[in-house]
């Protein structure tokens, strides 16, 4: 099979970093590229970058992601969220390429109580939810091929997230509040890069178009996951109490329940996923060696 040139957007990112180190040992050529190399908001830019690399596949990990921060600047957002990613869907279709696009729990309302599978009924909460959402609409009206991934409760050794955060807090407070009432499946971005990887390696993507939904196997609440971090991280000496989310005020509604229903994209790519803690263990031994 002849090697293929596959695009990374948002490189230096989560899911991006993870993305590029598994590229590494691929027979595939992996072009990394953040903003600084790539603007995927000027619609000739992102054009005349696939077609003068001879890009196949776009891997789209570039998002506007603070939750809290898209309330106040919706624009930018959607700039982000869903003009740039009509810029990567157009391109594809130019050249009869795939693209690989990351979405959101947050396209669902804040209604219903059983794991969400991908043909569920669309609600989003706020500005975030509903800027992926335009992503996921501006993908279907181009027609590209594409393979749209929702995922939640993302975390990683790299950037800013729930578990780096925890680690830091446990370690230098003696108490910690965090809210119980919010239920759902932290995602380790390395699971997540290396379902994108098997895919595309795998020549999987062809006549699997569609919707899939991917997070860790479990279901917890974000207390529950803060207390796994401290303890296996030794921090004892902090204690972590349950609370609930209003006594945190915040502009923006998040869902009390986003465990995604897997199914579909196990089944379809014969991806076996492991659980939540598991991955977590293993994030942590990563961050652990980096400090040696």
């Amino acid at each position: 099979m002849q090697s293929k040139r596959i695009l990374i957007t948002g490189a230096n990112g989560q899911l991006g970093s993870e993305m590029r180190r598994l590229g590494e040992v691929s027979p595939n050529e992996y072009l990394l590229t953040d903003v600084a190399e790539l603007d995927i908001t000027d619609k000739n830019a992102v054009l005349s970058f696939v077609q003068t690399n001879k890009v196949d596949i776009i891997v789209n990990c570039a998002a506007y992601t603070n939750v809290d921060k898209a309330e106040d600047d919706e624009p930018t957002a959607e700039l982000i969220n869903a003009t740039a990613v009509r810029n990567l869907a157009e391109a594809m279709k130019e050249v009869d390429g795939t693209l690989f696009h990351v979405s959101t729990d947050y396209v669902f309302g804040a209604e219903g109580n059983t794991p969400r599978s991908e043909d569920m009924p669309l609600n989003p909460l706020g500005a975030y939810g509903r800027t992926k959402l335009h992503g996921e609409q501006a993908i279907a009206e181009v027609g590209c091929k594409a393979i749209i991934i929702r995922t939640a409760w993302l975390y990683s050794e790299f950037g800013n997230n729930f578990l780096k955060t925890m680690l830091r807090l446990t370690a230098e407070k003696e108490s910690l509040n965090v809210v119980f009432d919010q239920v759902g499946t932290p995602t380790y971005a390395g699971d997540l890069a290396l379902a994108i990887f098997s895919i595309i390696e795998g020549g999987m993507y062809d006549d699997n178009e569609g919707i899939y939904h991917f997070s860790n196997e479990g279901v917890c609440s974000w207390y529950d996951f803060a207390l796994e971090i401290a303890t296996a991280a030794g921090h004892d000496k902090c204690k972590v109490q349950p609370c609930h989310s209003n006594e945190f005020p915040s502009k923006v509604t998040r869902p009390p329940y986003s465990v995604l229903d897997k199914t579909k994209i196990k089944t379809t790519f014969g991806i076996e996923i492991p659980h939540w803690r598991d991955s977590m263990l293993y994030c942590l031994q990563r961050l652990a060696r980096q400090q040696q």
